[in-house]
């Protein structure tokens, strides 16, 4: 009975925010980092990111795959409707897993016994390795600036995740995710960007496959160069299903205002 209290006030939860979010609250990333930030861009501009990411070790404990995930063409795009409405846009032209071990799959794969790597155009999760949830998610967003002009930019997320078990019919996990991150401007080019960002299982032990804890921190830097803000960062993973540690790379372009914003 109070799991199933628990879980229930989890979902109510994780709408509320949902909901305070998407209305009050819009926010956008800011490559290299993930976590979201507080401030919005501005209302009739676009913001348009590109990047790679390549990680060592990456786990998919669902398929039994384990390997190095290059993704190429991390794509956002952020449109600023109105002073505090935003919309976005992710996603990953490509996935490439190149598979360095394999073990027991729970999903049928489509996918030679003696392939060693595997890839997936045009879509959001690897070929062969998507998990086919539907998920959920709310988060509470807070920042602060200090110091002179504002230099330093801290910001923060804290909610939760209710994730479909892709191996367990009618189940569930609610996560805890959690971000915390910090842009400190050094000059007009150049500002150091770090972050711990991931998410926390709630049940006992690792809870089911695909929903377990993961988390990674990420330090690198932003250069503003000829209008476009270039980002860098490192990759460490904190959790045991974790990627073990990568890089990523992109740039990032601020449009002027090109329509008549809502009012």
């Amino acid at each position: 009975m109070k799991t199933s209290f628990a879980r229930s006030f989890a979902q109510l939860f994780a709408w509320i925010s949902f909901v305070i979010c998407s209305a009050a609250i819009a926010h956008a990333q800011q490559r290299p980092l993930i976590t979201e930030d507080v401030d919005i861009i501005p209302p009739g501009s676009l913001r348009i990111e590109a990047g790679v990411d390549f990680v060592q070790k990456a786990r998919f404990p669902v398929s039994g795959l384990t390997g190095d995930l290059t993704r190429a063409g991390v794509i956002g795009i952020n449109i600023g409707f109105a002073p505090n409405v935003e919309f976005q846009i992710e996603g990953v032209a490509q996935n490439v897993l190149s598979i360095n071990s394999r073990s027991a799959s729970a999903i049928p794969l489509n996918l030679a016994s003696n392939a060693n790597s595997t890839s997936d155009i045009g879509d959001f999760t690897l070929w062969a390795i998507g998990l086919n949830q539907t998920n959920a998610h709310g988060q509470v967003l807070f920042g602060k600036k200090f110091g002179q002009d504002a230099r330093v930019n801290t910001f923060g997320n804290l909610g939760i995740g209710i994730l479909t078990a892709p191996t367990s019919l009618f189940s569930q996990n609610d996560v805890l995710t959690y971000g915390v991150a910090s842009i400190v401007r050094l000059n007009r080019q150049f500002s150091l960007a770090g972050e711990v960002n991931g998410r926390a299982n709630t049940r006992p032990g690792s809870g089911p496959l695909g929903t377990e804890s993961q988390g990674e921190a990420r330090l690198g830097m932003q250069i503003r160069a000829s209008g476009l803000r270039f980002d860098f960062a490192g990759i460490k993973g904190l959790t045991k299903r974790s990627p073990r540690s990568g890089i990523t790379v992109g740039v990032t372009y601020d449009t002027p205002s090109i329509f008549t914003p809502a009012k």
